[in-house]
């Protein structure tokens, strides 16, 4: 795997790819049956994983043991770390 940069798009691509990889040929059927809602911060580089209530309880554990990588995030049973929704008002 290529090396990650920030704000890069390809590595940005390369990341989230390895990082569903690993969770979908690997993690997703040891998180599943325990873990299911909680976060999950992937760095495909390594294959380490950290665990969360949160995303960024997840992220932050990650950090701590590897400062300076980026981390693939995800919901453990779900499609998406987040949903993105809402209520708009019409105007005009």
């Amino acid at each position: 795997m290529s090396t990650l940069r920030k704000n890069d798009p390809e590595s940005a691509d390369d990341l989230a790819e390895g990082g569903q990889r690993l969770y979908d040929e690997r993690l997703k059927a040891l998180l599943e049956p325990e873990h299911e809602g909680e976060f999950v911060a992937i760095d495909p580089d390594s294959e380490r994983y950290f665990l969360g209530p949160t995303g960024l309880a997840a992220l932050r554990a990650g950090r701590k043991e590897l400062p300076d990588k980026l981390f693939y995030l995800l919901r453990v049973g779900h499609e998406a770390a987040y949903r993105v929704g809402g209520y708009g008002a019409r105007r005009g």
